[in-house]
């Protein structure tokens, strides 16, 4: 197991060391896991090509270190608790032994119908115990899992499948969410009439919704784990052998695949979740997110299994049946350490404190938050109401791209400070540029947020697409990971993210492209052009913001609007859809066609007192247009 930092003055020791020699402070933490064969050099990088290697020609299983290694001594300990969407079903709980059981047959079953070291898995499931079995018997196998978020679209998993190549889906008939009922086998059957690479699909038994079963290529998951044994060893992997691809949005239309590998996630996820929220033998860890975001992979399932941890998987959402099922999930598993996003705790504000006052939250110890900068008034409700005043808060910035927590508070040892980040975690090495790249040094300035230094779970590829990763990430700033994030450092030297720089919205802790909700809005019959910005938005933090140009004069624009919407929601899936959508007759472009989005920034911020300099643009008058039909 991993050992913890317990006190400030062992922060700045062990943050030092890995400053002053990276290579041998990562290398004693990787001492702690189980390898098969030791790396013969720790690191190797190179920036400017986007190449980082870790623990080179080490050979492990992550499987083997998530439960393999923990049977002897914490077989019959709760590894994973099940809470259903509805609280009258009962939970499940499984302990190491029986995790590692089911995780053997399933890796047999899939290995049954051809999968095999290197293969992708496309995997859209609910929030059921199934998930995060599907998850491991990959790694356990040597097959790239690539889970999609329950909430995407059919076109959004055909995307995902064809981009990887998958060979086998995994999904379930449908899944609960609050009071509905979503069919996640009929999407993925539609998403598959454009996917050739699919041989087989093995689908989980949860909503008993009808569906439909192809013969040859449809088989039920319960029917085929009673055809295999439960002994399954563990596929050796090489260190930089791809563990998983997690597709995110970027600037520009297409989803692109984040790569990360075996070793170096391994030893990050775990390291940071250690360390972050001192987890503590026996203490049960809730983590809100859904699997189907980096969040849920590494801090449902591999982070707290890989460290012996009891880790609880929620089905249902937060406000099911009433607005205080967190609290009650709480009070019943005895949660120690709550990790949420913003949104979800503004969400909750709005309610007021009805449904929080006669909860028992006795058991909390850490409350962490993630996905976006949490504001101030949600940090102190979050503080007084849920913590009562006596749980740190972990308020932690990190990406889908660097596998793990990168800036944070560690519980109980950095002192916080409400809407700041804090400080980096050992191995971190942030920098504020300037927009020429030129580093921005002392404490009480601001620049945007890049990272000098590879840390172990930093993005190894896109993939199919490794020029794309370089120009994401690598060229913006010369020998800089640029995050895309802006910063500002206090005079303490504490971190706070001030939100994306570049052409991606943070809604609901989820980042989402401008570009791929304008290829969607576009793509609707009638519309010209769109231009897509995130603006302030209470609950979710950003809202989506669409100005729209359709070909003729338009009798409804409510009907117009609603059908724009369900054409996002079709593409993309409900995440993606606006909030506003403001129809205009042109948008405001410079002489050489760039829409100047700052100016519909301003305008969608109701800032339009103070919109700037509008003499580079086409046609002025536009703005006048815009400002005045603002919603």
């Amino acid at each position: 197991m991993i050992s913890q930092i317990s006190s400030f003055e062992q922060y700045q020791e062990a943050y030092n060391q890995s400053v002053t020699d990276p290579e041998g402070f990562w290398a004693e933490v990787a001492q702690n896991f189980q390898w098969r064969k030791p790396w013969k050099k720790t690191l190797e990088w190179d920036f400017a090509t986007a190449n980082t290697k870790w623990f080179v020609g080490g050979k492990m299983n992550i499987t083997e270190n998530a439960l393999d290694r923990h049977l002897a001594t914490r077989g019959d300990q709760a590894a994973i608790i099940w809470e259903s969407n509805d609280p009258e079903e009962e939970s499940i709980t499984l302990t190491y032994k029986m995790l590692h059981q089911k995780v053997c047959q399933f890796a047999n079953v899939l290995k049954k119908h051809g999968a095999k070291k290197g293969d992708r898995i496309c995997i859209y499931m609910p929030m059921i115990p199934e998930l995060a079995i599907a998850v491991l018997a990959c790694a356990r196998i040597g097959a790239i899992h690539s889970v999609v978020f329950g909430g995407f679209s059919a076109q959004s998993i055909a995307d995902r499948i064809n981009d990887a190549q998958c060979n086998i889906v995994i999904t379930s008939d449908g899944s609960f969410r609050g009071n509905k009922e979503i069919a996640l086998k009929s999407t993925v059957d539609d998403a598959l009439v454009q996917c050739s690479s699919v041989q087989k699909v093995i689908v989980s038994t949860r909503t008993r919704t009808p569906v439909s079963m192809i013969k040859g290529r449809d088989v039920w998951w319960e029917n085929e784990v009673k055809t295999v044994s439960s002994d399954c060893p563990a596929e050796e992997m090489d260190a930089e052998d791809m563990l998983f691809i997690l597709y995110t949005s970027g600037s520009t239309g297409k989803p692109k695949g984040v790569v990360h590998t075996c070793g170096g996630y391994m030893v990050y996820a775990t390291y940071t979740f250690a360390n972050v929220f001192q987890y503590q033998p026996e203490q049960v860890h809730f983590c809100t997110a859904d699997i189907g975001w980096i969040t849920g992979h590494s801090y449902i399932v591999y982070g707290p299994l890989c460290q012996g941890a009891t880790t609880l998987i929620f089905e249902g959402i937060p406000t099911y049946p009433d607005a205080g099922r967190f609290w009650d999930v709480i009070d019943k598993h005895k949660v120690d350490i709550l990790y949420t996003a913003p949104t979800a705790i503004r969400s909750l504000m709005s309610f007021g404190n009805q449904f929080v006052e006669n909860k028992d939250l006795s058991s909390l110890k850490t409350l962490g938050s993630v996905g976006e900068p949490i504001n101030e008034e949600a940090w102190h409700w979050y503080d007084e109401n849920i913590g009562k005043g006596k749980c740190p808060i972990v308020d932690t910035w990190w990406q889908t791209e660097t596998g793990g927590i990168m800036i944070s508070p560690i519980a109980g040892v950095t002192k916080t400070k409400p809407a700041y980040a804090t400080l980096p975690l050992p191995g971190v090495q942030p920098i504020l540029v300037d927009e020429q790249g030129n580093e921005i040094l002392g404490n009480g300035v601001s620049g945007n947020l890049c990272i000098k230094f590879p840390w172990p779970g930093i993005i190894r590829t896109t993939y199919g697409d490794h020029e794309r990763c370089i120009q994401t990430y690598f060229s913006t700033y010369k020998n800089l990971y640029f995050t895309g994030d802006g910063c500002m450092r206090d005079e303490d030297g504490y971190y706070r993210i001030t939100g994306r720089v570049d052409d991606v919205m943070n809604v609901s802790g989820h980042r989402i492209g401008t570009a791929e909700v304008e290829n969607a809005i576009n793509m609707h019959l009638g519309v010209i052009e769109s231009a897509v910005v995130g603006y302030p938005h209470d609950i979710k933090g950003q809202g989506i913001y669409a100005y729209v140009i359709c070909d003729s004069q338009m009798e409804d624009q409510a009907l117009i609007r609603k059908d724009i919407l369900a054409t996002v929601t079709r593409l993309i899936g409900p995440i993606a859809k606006p909030d506003k959508i403001q129809f205009v007759s042109g948008l405001p472009k410079t002489r050489s066609g760039k829409i100047m989005r700052r100016i519909l920034r301003k305008v969608a911020e109701g800032e339009t007192s103070n919109i700037g300099d509008t003499s580079t643009l086409l046609d002025p008058l536009v703005v006048e247009e815009i400002i005045g039909g603002a919603l």
